[in-house]
């Protein structure tokens, strides 16, 4: 059978016919199921899904519509034989379908194909057709179909833009004119569509047109942003004029299986990816690997700092969503700076250098690696100053700021590092960046718990986001908003706990498709934990809860929760030391926590020591994301248990 949710939500038998899915509810529910991408989904999260104030019988409701479905889904199955297209798996339901079977599977799987392989541009402009409308149309009012729709709509546009541009690039595309103009119309914020619509009307013939169009853009970007346009579309004007090679038709970028966009094309477009999120940066980042290995085989040490210096992507978080890859790119990033000498050009050892600190995250190194990564970190921040280019000062101070959770309690100094950031996006017109500073300070704020300040950094990043079309920014101000739902939990008439865990959980839900495992791994699981310490109550022992990287700190906790006392000053015992990163001080308080619990004045001292610092600042809350509340309610537990009051 065949489901399409490109537009509203409907099936097909084998032979064609239509499946009679029901009502409203009855296709919501095979909606979110086609979403979770083969994954279960648990009856509790599909109830939080379908009912904003779920009624009392909604589990027997859902059940219900289950029901249903499975015999509209398959209506020649035996009696007593199991589903096999809608099956129950453990406390929930999963869709079984081949992907090419439902249409937006079949989709991302296709552009993600025609990333690695432009050839398969034909394919692509296929599944662009099959779109019908809005993902999910007729699912209206479900915050999880609003979080798919607007995913899905950046990954088509994003699809419009590759395909164009590789129709352009092979010397194709002069009949793109329409589809291109009206693409433009409907969205005129994206840059590089105005670059495309302008290729697309010189290889018609019309080099005027697309010259106006050029300067149509231009007057756009600077009288409603005030933003100039970027070097991209400045270099385009000149080719356009002086009739460059690439623009009278060279060969193309590809011809064949097996040849790729060249490293410079490829980069240029992991970066364009990267800030989109989803699928998009999950392939960005590989793409960008890929670009920096093929422009290292060239021998070209210029060209290879240029490649790896132009993925400048604003980046938040100080654990890396893939270690290894970053670890691949600061190894290039430090052969080529040897390769380029002291008297290599100065902005591109800059680049460099920028490059080795923000890679390098703090979660995810040795100390050796660390101490390399800061002295990377303070030399571009000096060579940057030197050279007097704001944006790249602003890509080095993004170093500074992932290099600056050396101990507990520097929120004041990330504070600055921000406010920095800030001022130079939005004195020089670098909006990604102006996103980047808005957020640090928002972490910083949280830290300090002052929620209105933060609340207004969060507010500024959305309005910022609208106009950059950085979907990501949404998923981590809703992580903020859940955080602060958390803390007024605590308040006399404030929200309940139930309330600000079914905050996380959306919260969750929409971090889920985000692309940043980094971030994403563990940290439902550690804000569940913060908001039972904030109520006094013993740690979650859901054992389908993933802990991610913080197990080993939520460990002896876990198991009190359990009456295993032994056993939790065994895991105690082998706790490490936290790494220095986004959440040091929130695992030092769990093992000062765990420590008092115990009675282990050993541990509680060490604790107190490393957290004294931040007594000024929230458990966790420098993240932004979650909170334990105030670090001193720790620290005053852990002193008394290890007698240094």
């Amino acid at each position: 059978m065949r489901i399409d949710v490109l537009g509203a939500v409907r099936a097909f038998h084998d032979d064609g016919s239509p499946v009679e899915l029901g009502g409203p509810r009855h296709r919501e529910v095979l909606g979110r199921l086609v979403a979770a991408e083969g994954r279960m989904v648990t009856t509790d999260t599909l109830v939080d899904d379908l009912w904003t104030d779920p009624p009392t019988r909604a589990v027997g409701a859902l059940r219900t519509f289950v029901a249903t479905l499975r015999r509209s889904l398959e209506p020649d199955r035996p009696p007593r034989n199991p589903p096999r297209v809608l099956v129950t798996e453990g406390p929930g339901y999963a869709l079984r379908l081949p992907r090419e079977n439902v249409d937006v599977h079949r989709f991302q799987d296709t552009l993600a194909r025609t990333r690695r392989a432009p050839e398969a541009v034909s394919d692509l402009g296929a599944v662009l057709a099959d779109w019908r409308g809005p993902a999910y149309a007729d699912v209206t009012g479900s915050a999880w179909a609003q979080r798919e729709r607007t995913r899905l709509e950046e990954l088509r546009l994003e699809g419009v833009e590759l395909r164009a541009r590789i129709l352009l690039d092979s010397g194709e595309g002069a009949d793109l004119v329409a589809e291109l103009g009206a693409h433009v119309a409907e969205h005129p914020w994206r840059e590089p569509a105005w670059g495309l619509l302008a290729r697309a009307l010189y290889r018609a013939g019309r080099q005027a047109d697309a010259l106006a169009t050029l300067r149509r853009a231009r007057t756009m970007l600077v009288d409603q942003l005030g933003l100039d346009p970027g070097a991209d579309l400045q270099r385009l004007e000149t080719d356009i004029l002086n009739r460059s090679a690439p623009l009278e038709g060279a060969p193309p970028a590809w011809t064949g299986p097996g040849v790729r966009l060249g490293p410079r094309t490829t980069v240029h477009l992991a970066r364009t990816l990267a800030l989109a999120g989803g699928d998009a940066l999950v392939h960005s980042r590989r793409d960008r690997l890929a670009a920096v290995q093929a422009a290292e085989r060239t021998g070209d040490p210029l060209l290879t700092a240029r490649i790896i210096g132009a993925y400048d992507v604003p980046a938040l978080w100080s654990r890396a969503d893939d270690p290894e890859q970053s670890r691949a790119v600061v190894a290039a990033a430090e052969r080529t700076l040897t390769a380029l000498g002291p008297d290599g050009p100065a902005d591109l050892r800059t680049r460099l250098l920028a490059t080795v600190a923000v890679e390098s995250r703090s979660a995810d190194q040795s100390g050796t690696e660390l101490k390399r990564a800061q002295q990377a970190a303070r030399q571009a921040e000096a060579l940057a100053r030197d050279l007097a280019d704001p944006a790249l000062l602003a890509f080095a101070l993004n170093g500074v700021f992932l290099q600056s959770f050396t101990r507990p309690g520097l929120a004041a100094l990330r504070d600055g590092i921000g406010a920095e950031i800030l001022d130079l996006a939005t004195g020089h017109g670098l909006p990604n960046f102006a996103v980047l500073g808005r957020l640090v300070r928002l972490q910083s704020a949280s830290s300090l718990g002052d929620l209105d300040a933060a609340a207004s950094h969060a507010e500024a990043a959305e309005r910022l986001a609208a106009t950059t079309e950085a979907p990501l920014v949404s998923v981590l101000t809703g992580w903020f908003r859940a955080r602060a739902t958390a803390a007024r939990s605590t308040e006399p008439g404030g929200p309940t706990p139930a309330t600000a865990a079914a905050h996380y959980r959306a919260a969750e839900d929409a971090l889920r498709t985000a692309g940043m495992p980094g971030l994403h791994r563990g940290l439902f699981a550690l804000a569940l934990l913060g908001l039972r310490l904030l109520h006094d109550r013993p740690a979650p022992t859901d054992p389908h809860l993933d802990w991610g990287p913080y197990r080993p700190w939520a460990r002896p906790l876990v198991l009190l929760a359990q009456d295993r006392a032994e056993e939790a000053r065994a895991a105690l015992a082998t706790v490490p030391e936290p790494p220095r990163d986004h959440m040091q001080e929130a695992l030092w308080c769990l093992t000062a926590r765990a420590a008092v619990r115990l009675d282990d004045g050993e541990t509680a001292a060490r604790a107190e020591a490393a957290l004294r610092n931040a007594h000024a600042e929230h458990a966790g809350a420098s993240s932004g994301m979650l909170t334990l509340g105030p670090v001193t309610r720790y620290l005053t537990e852990a002193q008394a248990c290890a007698g240094t009051g």
